[in-house]
This record gives structure tokens, sequence and C-alpha cells, in this order.
């Protein structure tokens, strides 16, 4: 583990980075948003039909 190069390399990337716009911003906020709503509901769904087909509550 070589730590001198790896924090250059932190470093580096952190650099490299930008600030999104609001645009990008609201756009990945509307995909994980969207996608944490359909995992959700995709559960809630399992959870529905196996007390169905259970009989449990």
């Amino acid at each position: 583990m070589n730590v001198p190069y790896d924090l250059t390399s932190y470093v580096r990337v952190l650099k490299m980075a930008t600030t999104p716009t609001k645009e990008e911003f609201w756009q990945v906020a509307k995909i994980a948003g969207a996608g944490i709503l359909l995992v959700g509901f995709i559960g809630f769904v399992i959870a529905v039909t196996m007390g169905l087909l259970t009989g449990g509550a």
C-alpha cells in the first residue's frame, strides 16, 4: 500500500470533479427517487402476494 501515491490519486480525482448543475442534480434525484419507489412497490407486491398465498398476517 503506497500511501503517498494513493493520496495523490485522490487529490487528482477531487480536482477533476465538478459540481453538477441544478438540472443535472434534479435529473439524478428524479431517477433515484423513481428507483426507490419502484423497489418499494415491488417489495410491497411481494409481501401482499406472500401474505395471501400463506394466509398469514
